[in-house]
């Protein structure tokens, strides 16, 4: 089979990896001259010198927030390392060498930049078009291929809330995607919002350099933030944005200068044409069938979209998963049964009140039986099941202490079990 990848991040090295274990002729397109995605640093937001938007969210002094015990793709974990969490570069070294190690550069087109892909019939398990173009002389190519693999990850949209007063707000507002460092924020008055790890991390930073942090979120348990100093003011969610200052639902005013919205991001695809079947609205792509194969043309497959995961664990299921189905190794169900399949996972997440923009989130206590039944679906590989118990672990350790949680060391002791122990 001929089959392309589209990027080459580590959903994208992940895949190539598989499809040339199988025998596949495979073609990985990257629009940078790097593998890594989102973990190679650039102090550049905006575009970059080709004209084409910068992909990585990457800030400077990023420590992991998952051990690296479980960041690891199956059976090729991380050097050895004193630290669970790490740098930013520890990780894209390790994408690095896995890249060398089976010769994925081989089969990857750098500067290449997918600019459409569509059909290439009216059948159902037909093959694909892909355009691309080589951005740095501009030229154009057409391939054809029996299936496409995308992996462009889904950190680089920002999604913003659209507040009352936005446009009227006179200072700064940026998404944590195009933050790189604090010091540019000196003695000021920024506004952060959102309560995830992007969050956690700039009110951190930027704390020993402003006037003042406000951070608004609606985590259930506040977390304790004297630990980081007494500039930083927690507040319920944000009412509206006025000229200078912000507006929350408990009706309290904060004057402001900037704001920082990590508020997540949307998954985009401005590649796929109409006809390739899918949709994405709010965080929510559909249809898929176990949130990765297109149901509509399942010579598709969708690798990296669940959150709140075994990021690189899951890459690896996942394309394991689509390939089974593509290559035939696995009859692939009925569409009517796929469909079905799928109603059934989405009407259980609506009944526990979650909102379409969580569509596909997987979280501490789900993912176990997803990765589960990934495995048994198509017959592939499972993931052992230490690795989401370390996430349980980690989680669990974040709630409690957000400042210290990255001091545990862990220890992978069998498939089973593990320990973590206070560096």
């Amino acid at each position: 089979m001929k089959i392309a990848v589209i990027g080459a991040g580590a959903a994208g090295l992940a895949a190539i990896k598989h499809a040339i274990e199988i025998n596949c002729d495979v073609i990985g397109f990257e629009q940078t001259d790097k593998v890594g995605g989102t973990w190679v640093y650039t102090p550049q937001t905006g575009k970059n010198e080709f004209g084409i938007d910068i992909h990585s969210s990457m800030y400077q002094n990023l420590t992991t927030n998952l051990p690296i015990e479980l960041m690891c793709y199956p059976n090729e974990p991380f050097p050895s390392n004193p630290k669970s969490f790490v740098s930013s570069d520890v990780v894209l070294s390790y994408y690095e060498s896995f890249a060398d190690k089976y010769r994925l550069r081989d089969h990857i087109k750098f500067l290449n930049q997918v600019v459409r892909v569509r059909p290439l019939s009216q059948d159902y398990l037909g093959g694909w078009e892909v355009i691309v173009r080589d951005v740095s002389i501009g030229t154009y190519e057409t391939y054809t291929f029996d299936a496409v693999l995308v992996c462009n990850g889904h950190f680089h949209s920002g999604f913003i809330p659209n507040y009352e007063g936005a446009k009227t707000f006179q200072g700064k507002r940026i998404h944590s995607h195009n933050y790189r460092s604090p010091e540019v924020f000196k003695d000021e008055t920024i506004l952060v919002i959102g309560g995830n790890f992007s969050a956690v991390d700039i009110v951190q930073q930027t704390a020993p350099h402003v006037k003042s942090v406000i951070w608004s979120h609606h985590l259930k348990n506040g977390p304790d933030v004297t630990l980081l100093g007494e500039n930083v003011t927690q507040k319920p969610d944000v009412l509206k944005l006025g000229e200078n200052n912000a507006v929350f639902v408990d009706n309290t005013t904060s004057t402001i200068t900037t704001v920082i919205y990590c508020t997540g991001y949307e998954f985009k695809f401005p590649f796929l044409s109409v006809d390739c079947g899918i949709s994405s609205c709010d965080g929510y792509v559909r249809p898929l069938f176990k949130h990765c194969l297109n149901i509509n043309r399942p010579t598709m497959g969708f690798i990296g979209l669940p959150n709140l995961v075994c990021p690189n664990q899951l890459f690896s299921l996942q394309s394991r998963f689509c390939l089974s189905f593509m290559t035939g190794k696995k009859a692939l169900p009925t569409k009517e049964e796929m469909i079905e399949d799928t109603e059934t996972d989405l009407n259980d997440r609506w009944k526990r009140g979650l909102p379409k923009r969580k569509a596909h989130m997987m979280g501490l206590n789900v993912q176990a039986q997803y990765y589960a039944d990934l495995a048994t679906t198509a017959a592939v590989e499972p993931i052992k099941p230490v690795i989401p118990r370390m996430h349980i672990h980690a989680g669990m350790s974040r709630q409690r202490d957000f400042v210290n949680f990255r001091s545990n060391k862990y220890h992978v002791i069998d498939d089973e079990t593990f320990e973590a122990r206070p560096i």
